[in-house]
This record gives structure tokens, sequence and C-alpha cells, in this order.
């Protein structure tokens, strides 16, 4: 079930499209930004309020790694898989988080926040291999800068 202020702002998106269905990704960012996630009860809401039908704002929220269908900790991090973070260090960087995270891909560390998940790219080949924290993105990053990149976090 959604909130007032979420019904509120999925309105005000609305009211910007010219059809009620093209603020369906709008919507899902609405409920993210209140919850960190996106619930089944939350998606059968905004289906109720677009007109659509559950399955077919599922299939947008689940298309988009950035729209989170599991609770997610307060950071998530990113990491780059692609074939140029791949050749560039990725395997490396992968161990290090785990190693000093506790985790592996899909998991959240509880103590620090973390989440970690793959991320088929991030857009900056040229310095691979790269990350992604939250809204910050992190370039040419090795292992040894690891430590102080999460630091900032906690």
């Amino acid at each position: 079930m959604l909130t007032n202020a979420e019904i509120e702002a999925i309105h005000y998106e609305m009211s910007q499209t010219p059809h009620k269905k093209a603020a369906v990704i709008e919507a899902l960012k609405v409920v993210l930004k209140h919850r960190g996630w996106v619930s089944d009860e939350c998606i059968e809401s905004i289906a109720t309020l677009l007109d659509m039908s559950p399955t077919e704002v599922d299939s947008v929220a689940s298309f988009y790694n950035l729209i989170y269908r599991r609770p997610v900790g307060r950071h998530i991090i990113h990491l780059c898989d692609s074939i140029s973070c791949y050749v560039m260090g990725y395997e490396t960087l992968y161990q290090a988080l785990q190693q000093q995270l506790g985790i592996r891909f899909g998991e959240t560390n509880n103590e620090q926040g973390f989440t970690l998940l793959p991320n088929c790219c991030l857009g900056c080949c040229d310095h691979a291999p790269a990350l992604m924290i939250d809204e910050d993105l992190y370039k040419d990053v090795t292992p040894d800068h690891l430590q102080g990149i999460l630091k900032s976090y906690t």
C-alpha cells in the first residue's frame, strides 16, 4: 500500500506525461526514493494508479537494474563486470570486495549496510575497472583503493 505522499508524487508525475502509463518509471522511482526498494504490493498499487497490470509494471521494474525489487542496504555497490572491466582487473576487485565486506553478489553486509550487485556496464570503459556506490562513480579502481573508498560510506 502506497503512502499519501507517494500517491501525491505519482499523481504529479502522471500530470507530466500525455498518458498515465508513461509515468511508470517515475512512479517506480518515487517508491524507490521513499522505501529504498519496490515490493510486490507497491507494484500492484502502482499498476492500479496507472491502469496497468501488475505484470506490466513488474516487467518495467525488473528490466532496470537500478530499480530494486528486494530490500537493499544503506549503500549499494554496483561493480561493473563488462569485458573492459573484466580485462582490467574486475575479478581481483570482486575478490577484494568479498573479503572486505564478507558478502557476494546479491547479499547485504548488515554491519556496514552495503549491498553488492553486478552491473553490466557503467559507461567508463576507458577507466576500467569501475564501480559505483550509490550515485558516486569510481574509475581505475584497484583493491588498494577499496578500503579508503568504503570507509567514506561508514
